[in-house]
């Protein structure tokens, strides 16, 4: 799985819409080439991905408004892809 990066866009003070978006992206791409052909957490990377590459067009230096929600929730709903949870440990 996708592995969390301490040196993330989101530690800096205010960053653009478009920096948050562009490092998140950056970072999935990254994980996807990391995860096994198999991994389950592979299709809703490259989800993630292609529903963002729709919205990454035109003149990103003045976002509409209503694309800047979408990257918004998108960058919402691709939060905590690809993490996973550590194994509980098992009772006999």
């Amino acid at each position: 799985m996708l592995e969390p990066n301490p040196a993330s866009i989101e530690m800096m003070p205010n960053p653009s819409l478009r920096l948050r978006v562009e490092a998140r992206k950056a970072e999935l791409e990254a994980g996807l080439a990391k995860l096994d052909p198999d991994d389950r957490a592979r299709g809703d990377v490259e989800s993630a991905l292609s529903q963002v590459e729709g919205l990454l067009t035109g003149d990103l230096d003045h976002i509409p408004n209503v694309v800047a929600a979408e990257l918004s929730k998108w960058l919402e709903t691709s939060k905590y892809l690809g993490e996973q949870r550590p194994a509980e440990p098992r009772t006999a």
